[in-house]
């Protein structure tokens, strides 16, 4: 079971976070970067996830640079609230964070990063800015930055049936990007998010799965 705790980070604040831990010893770190709607429960049981699977998961909370505690729910003004909040807050402290969370957990081993929607575009920048192996899922930001290149291994998740992320964005990061590893799956945006059944694809969010604790055995736990 995981528990909240307090992360310093980069220019001397404190943010909260979600630490989980594996039984026994650790196979690496997960940085886990939030959706829009905060560390809430299903980015909580996320990180669960991870550490159940050898891997000691952070998920930092962004969002309390501007706002302690953020959990939206994902009605029309849980996500009216996330899309503001992430438009105010900029890419770079996000970046921050993730390394002062990768910090805080680096006695794992070594430590990538994983993110889901915008956070997906966080994993992005996590791998370009800090040469962190990175999974990122269906970030829509990702377009904006594909003029940076990749420092490290990176694996990205996509639905066919995205509003959000045209086919056209998508093979401009295969371009981008011809190392990273690229699926497509025959679903819409978020389809991990398994509390959600109006975008929750199971057989997807399990290939994709499978897929990232691949990546992350080949990238982190086999390195």
């Amino acid at each position: 079971m995981g528990q909240h705790i307090h992360l310093n980070t980069a220019r001397m604040q404190c943010i909260g976070a979600w630490l989980a831990k594996p039984e026994g010893r650790p196979k690496g770190g997960i940085v886990v970067a939030q959706e829009i709607f905060g560390v809430n429960a299903h980015i909580r049981a996320v990180a669960e996830g991870f550490a159940a699977r050898g891997y000691t998961a952070i998920a930092p909370a962004f969002f309390d640079h501007l706002e302690s505690g953020v959990e939206l729910g994902y009605d029309e003004a849980g996500t009216a609230r996330g899309r503001a909040l992430a438009g105010e807050l900029d890419f770079q402290r996000a970046i921050e964070d993730v390394a002062s969370a990768a910090e805080s957990i680096a006695s794992s081993g070594r430590v990538g990063v994983v993110g889901y929607c915008w956070g997906g575009t966080v994993a992005l920048l996590a791998a370009q800015r800090l040469g962190m192996p990175a999974v990122s899922y269906y970030g829509a930001r990702n377009v904006r930055f594909l003029d940076q290149p990749l420092r490290a291994p990176a694996m990205f998740h996509f639905g066919e049936r995205d509003g959000s992320i045209p086919a056209e964005a998508v093979e401009r990061q295969r371009q981008a990007y011809p190392q990273a590893e690229v699926y497509i799956y025959p679903a819409g945006h978020a389809f991990n998010r398994d509390v959600d059944p109006h975008v929750y694809d199971r057989a997807s969010a399990e290939l994709a799965l499978q897929r990232t604790l691949a990546f992350f055995d080949r990238h982190l736990a086999g390195a």
